[in-house]
């Protein structure tokens, strides 16, 4: 659920996410959309309904209970769509929900698949699962040495259908790393096999925004689009960079100025002082903190917001709701203005690469952090 009850403004454009879909469609051939934890930020429903106008008929969520949720909001609206968990049923209520929703879930543990197939037998009803696959990512998943018990499992119990294969790729936007995603396919690859020799045909998919992107011997016969969707670039920073050209950032993040004042040379600035002018400046104190999820570890690490077009850098600490910005060179900025944390116009817009860069952390956290605020769909 967004904040309401702050300054920050989200503003998503779906017609972006759907011009990062359609890049991504030409080079895979069956997308499933991940549209896990709220799609990134992004807006659950809101991002479903916009890839479906573009053919997309596959979404991966996180839990059940998100799931759910989104089957509830496509109804809603008359639209259908397949609907994947990746976690899995985790809880008891889990249970009831997949077979209430039609969705079909991760399963990578005999637990979870000892307590589904009770499930089943007790409805009498047929569930179709993913099998989750460790190949190399040593978090989830049967390995191959599971195999031969995993499959007498599923011919003991008829109506758990299996109709996908999933593997998560753990190096595959490493272009260094290549050798270990080769390794991680050839144990899916040998996975895959044992399967059909034992009756089950099943999807295949391993493949990730890089995955898709970089590694077209490693589509299967689908792929999951995932941070890609969203406009940023799984290779940014590295040698096959030029293989993301063309994606576009959906969402930005904007706030107001609070107040604008002087900074005399010599003054210090907001808690610990740990920023002192060193020459006369006009500042600018722009209502965003770590409440709203503009981490305060951007202190000190040359971060920048966009105000009147211009970049202008953070100084001193980012505070609970507020931080501080130098705008002696926009002599333009006054208090109710706009200032942009992420996205923007022109070749100073700021990419959620760089946002991450200087928050020290990766693309995806922030958007997922920042997407809790106030959303506005553009």
């Amino acid at each position: 659920m967004s904040i309401a009850y702050n300054t920050l403004e989200v503003r998503i454009r779906l017609a972006n996410l759907r011009a990062n879909y359609r890049l991504l469609a030409a080079r895979g051939s069956r997308l499933i959309a991940v549209i896990k934890a709220d799609a990134y930020g992004h807006g659950l429903a809101e991002v479903a309904e916009a890839l479906l106008q573009e053919g997309c008929d596959s979404f991966a969520v996180g839990t059940v209970q998100e799931g759910a949720s989104l089957r509830a909001s496509l109804n809603a609206q008359g639209l259908t769509g397949r609907i994947i968990s990746l976690l899995g049923p985790l809880t008891p209520d889990d249970h009831a929900l997949l077979w209430a929703h039609q969705i079909i879930p991760f399963v990578g543990s005999f637990r979870q698949l000892e307590e589904l197939a009770r499930q089943a037998a007790k409805t009498g009803k047929p569930l179709s699962v993913s099998l989750k696959f460790d190949t190399g990512m040593a978090r989830l998943g049967f390995t191959m040495e599971d195999l031969p018990r995993l499959i007498d499992r599923l011919r003991e119990a008829p109506l758990l259908r299996p109709v996908m294969a999933s593997s998560h790729l753990a190096t595959a936007d490493e272009p260094e790393s290549q050798d270990f995603v080769q390794i991680q396919d050839t144990r899916f690859e040998s996975m895959l096999a044992a399967l059909g020799d034992a009756g089950f045909q099943v999807e295949g998919n391993i493949a990730n925004s890089a995955g898709i992107l970089g590694h077209p011997s490693l589509h299967h016969q689908s792929q999951r689009a995932g941070i890609a969707l969203y406009g940023a670039n799984p290779f940014c920073g590295t040698a096959w960079e030029h293989l993301g050209k063309g994606l576009t950032q959906g969402m930005e993040v904007r706030t107001r100025i609070a107040a604008v004042h002087a900074l005399p040379k010599g003054r210090c600035i907001s808690y610990g002082c740990t920023y002192t002018a060193e020459r006369d400046m006009r500042v600018a104190i722009v209502a965003a903190g770590y409440a709203d999820g503009y981490s305060r570890g951007l202190t000190g690490r040359g971060a920048q917001v966009l105000i009147a077009g211009k970049r202008a850098p953070l100084i001193g600490r980012v505070c609970m709701q507020l931080c501080a910005v130098d705008v002696t060179d926009i002599p333009d900025a006054r208090p109710g203005d706009w200032a942009v944390l992420l996205g923007g116009e022109g070749s100073l817009a700021i990419r959620v690469e760089e946002l991450a860069s200087w928050w020290g952390t990766i693309t995806y956290e922030v958007f997922c952090l920042l997407g809790l605020n106030r959303r506005v769909y553009v």
